[in-house]
């Protein structure tokens, strides 16, 4: 990998982890594209930038970490993800690893996006949408069980969180500002399980590469993160519907 490449990496990752348009999938097939090859060094490397964008996280929502009852919470939602994700995640991660699959993910991530968001329009204008109330317990247990699906590639964890919390009411600010914290314990989790199995390709001559990706990471995701934030206050997301569905049918015309 270059170090061109390697910034190149680290901005889509900063750009895609927290909007609903899948990071994984823009990842994979930018790597593609650019003929890198995925091997254990590119795991490694994709560890680095995950950790520049939960950086960008712990930057902007600190102090939250120190409530105890959000952390109850964030415990309770992490729960679904990190049990799939360490039983049954290497398999899904060898079965559905296709660029065809990941872009009918896509489109379909999209539909149900577009759908779910007009539905919601609707229960806003019947009143239906409380604002500003907190997040329940059993809520923060399935908005965790529904960003396990991202497991899939194309999906999107922050997508799926999205659609499943809008499916129960919830207010967008606190939804998109919940599921920015969920990226805490979850991609930590995954982050650190990788870089233990992975620990021997940390070497002197890697990290440069690795700190090109990370800093790229961090700082575009700050921007991301602020923006989103600004962004939901005023708007929907259907946006990020039509963006999957444009992107997932012109993947699928390179393709086919």
């Amino acid at each position: 990998m270059t170090n061109i490449q390697a910034i190149v990496l680290g901005v889509l990752e900063g750009l895609t982890e927290f909007l609903p348009i899948s990071s994984t999938g823009h990842l994979t097939l930018a790597s593609h594209f650019m003929s890198i090859v995925q091997n254990d060094q590119f795991i490694v490397f994709e560890i680095a930038i995950q950790l520049g964008a939960i950086l960008a996280v712990l930057f902007f929502f600190w102090k939250k970490f120190f409530d105890l009852n959000l952390l109850t919470k964030l415990f309770v939602a992490f729960l679904p993800t990190g049990i799939l994700g360490f039983t049954i995640y290497k398999y899904i991660k060898t079965l559905l690893t296709s660029e065809i699959l990941i872009a009918f993910t896509l489109i379909i991530g999209g539909v149900v996006l577009i759908i779910v968001e007009k539905v919601y329009q609707i229960k806003i204008k019947e009143e239906k949408v409380q604002q500003d109330r907190e997040i329940s317990l059993k809520e923060a247990f399935l908005l965790g069980l529904a960003q396990s699906v991202a497991m899939v590639p194309g999906v999107s964890r922050s997508g799926a969180t999205i659609v499943a919390g809008l499916l129960m009411n919830i207010e967008r600010k606190v939804l998109v500002e919940f599921t920015f914290l969920l990226a805490v314990p979850t991609m930590s989790a995954a982050t650190l399980y990788s870089l233990y199995k992975h620990k021997e390709i940390l070497t002197l001559d890697y990290i440069n590469t690795l700190a090109l990706g990370f800093v790229s990471s961090f700082l575009v995701a700050i921007v991301v993160i602020k923006f989103f934030l600004n962004y939901i206050k005023k708007y929907d997301f259907i946006p990020f519907g039509i963006y999957r569905i444009i992107f997932g049918l012109a993947l699928l015309l390179f393709l086919l």
